[in-house]
């Protein structure tokens, strides 16, 4: 029987952020997310779109032309309908390497499910906007801080004191070289803008800097 994935966007592009940046990729982007954080620079893209199926099939062929990894981004590959969606891609693919961008949400379910032979990084960005936020990122970093493909992503807006106590509790663990922080921003200059006070942080907890190349340079 012929698969089939509803999906909003499927482009070659390369990866834009963290530990592969700059790695060809084929992108596929969900539509629907559990969350609305307010410098999403997709809202906008996941809101006007509407849904198409793509065939597992021609995924799959442009994955082998291209030789490009695979990227499921969105929206959040966990959340809902996505979720076994993310499972039956990472599984039924093949690839040299794949990246999963998750606020989380339902990310530690999703990791038991693929194949660990998978050459897969699981990119974890928590969003944290109040107490209650901070409270259940903690909650579920702690859950996913053991399993060694788990890469932190954290958006940085300047003065944020949620996410300082955030990187606090997290540099208490030895796993600085899958921590990357960024800038927070929707434009090129707004990044370059803020980038200086995410270097201090960087140099402050031992944790890398992450570039947003698809926005400084303009690609998906």
């Amino acid at each position: 029987m012929e698969q089939f994935v509803d999906l909003i966007e499927s482009i070659k592009t390369h990866q834009g952020e963290g530990p592969d940046c700059g790695t060809s990729m084929l992108l596929l982007r969900f539509k629907t997310c559990n969350k609305h954080c307010p410098y999403c620079d997709t809202l906008v893209k996941m809101r006007n779109s509407i849904s198409s199926e793509y065939k597992f099939n021609d995924i799959q062929n442009v994955l082998n032309e291209s030789k490009a990894g695979l990227l499921l981004t969105g929206g959040e590959p966990t959340f809902s309908t996505n979720y076994q969606d993310s499972i039956d891609l990472l599984n039924d693919l093949n690839y040299p390497i794949a990246n999963v961008e998750s606020n989380g949400y339902n990310l530690r379910s999703l990791i038991k499910e693929v194949d660990p032979s998978k050459n897969i990084k699981y990119m974890y960005s928590p969003k944290i906007f109040n107490q209650v936020d901070f409270d259940s990122e903690v909650s579920n970093s702690e859950q996913l801080i053991n399993i060694e493909n788990v890469y932190f992503k954290i958006v940085i807006t300047p003065n944020d004191n949620l996410t300082n106590n955030y990187l606090y509790f997290l540099s208490k663990y030895e796993i600085n070289q899958r921590v990357y922080l960024m800038p927070e921003g929707a434009t090129r200059e707004k990044l370059i803008e803020n980038s200086g006070y995410v270097f201090d942080l960087c140099e402050e907890y031992k944790f890398n800097f992450s570039s947003r190349d698809h926005i400084i340079y303009g690609f998906i």
